[in-house]
């Protein structure tokens, strides 16, 4: 399989490594990019890489709670420019977007088509083609998570490049928003692949456990050391991969209000608080993550009508 220098670039920003080394990782593995991963890792150059896709498209990733029902929802409506995502009328649309959906409750977003938008007699169907007329741009509702039970808390960042709804199981009617908030604002941060180190597929934990001991018989120290000894090291890396990439697992980003675990400042702010706290789940939206954007080379254009004009 051949790579091109494109794919050494994309290599290098999933494992920040120098591009020399990225290029002998295409090289070794016949430019498998998945295998790349796994070769520099073994070599000791990379940990895991995060393979979400480019985020490239425009538009916003909101969340909000209905302050009577308590129903959240994050929505993702994406348009063509970021202009047109930072207007008024946009924001205002995604908004009337996500109250809609609190209302009706559709099961996904064919059914909110068919849903009344909010304040009208019109559907969503409906409105679009005006609302696209008004904003002017193409504009597409691409995806929405509703969480009807518990204690919800919404959480936007940066005008709606991450829309976080974190879901919590609260006892003795105390107020967890701020920790709802605090958890959303690690889950923006972070970007954590699990919740929790339960929730990681066992061939993850192999594959981990894999890479583990291969670099451990890659370094000659290490190589000579006793079976049970090499496992208990592998079974550290895996304890490091929870710690980076299971929410519950991961260090809190506050120490200035608590050192330790995700999961250990969520319990300890519940005892504070007077009752118990749980993390159940959480959605993450990221504005345009997986969507590819097309590319404009503005000087080529240029250059094209320059000729044709000759």
């Amino acid at each position: 399989m051949a790579f091109t220098a494109q794919d050494v670039k994309t290599l290098r920003e999933m494992t920040n490594v120098g591009m020399m080394d990225c290029k002998k990782a295409l090289q070794a593995t016949d430019g498998d990019m998945d295998k790349a991963v796994d070769w520099l890792r073994e070599k000791g150059l990379a940990k895991a890489a995060k393979k979400a896709g480019r985020i490239a498209a425009e538009g916003m990733a909101y969340a909000t709670v209905c302050p009577s029902c308590g129903t959240g929802v994050v929505v993702e409506v994406n348009c063509e420019t970021d202009f047109c995502a930072k207007s008024d009328l946009f924001t205002a649309f995604v908004k009337d977007i996500a109250t809609t959906i609190i209302m009706n409750k559709p099961a996904d977003v064919d059914a909110l088509m068919n849903c009344k938008y909010v304040d009208t007699d019109l559907t969503v169907a409906e409105t679009i083609p005006a609302k696209v007329m008004s904003i002017g741009e193409n504009l597409q509702i691409r995806r929405f998570t509703i969480f009807a039970e518990g204690t919800n808390v919404a959480y936007v960042h940066m005008g709606g490049t991450h829309g976080v709804l974190v879901n919590l199981a609260v006892e003795g009617g105390i107020d967890a928003t701020e920790v709802g908030k605090n958890v959303a604002m690690q889950i923006a941060a972070m970007n954590p692949k699990h919740w929790d180190k339960s929730l990681v597929p066992q061939d993850v934990i192999d594959h981990e456990k894999e890479v583990a001991l291969a670099l451990i018989e890659s370094n000659p120290k290490d190589a000579a050391k006793p079976q049970a000894v090499k496992e208990k090291i592998a079974a550290g890396k895996v304890n490091s991969y929870y710690k980076d990439f299971c929410l519950l697992q991961q260090d809190f980003v506050r120490s200035d209000i608590f050192k330790g675990s995700v999961e250990g400042y969520i319990a300890d702010a519940g005892k504070k608080l007077g009752g118990s706290i749980k993390f159940v789940d959480a959605i993450h939206y990221v504005k345009g993550e997986g969507i590819e954007k097309k590319e404009e080379d503005f000087a080529a254009e240029v250059a094209a009508q320059m000729n044709m004009g000759k």
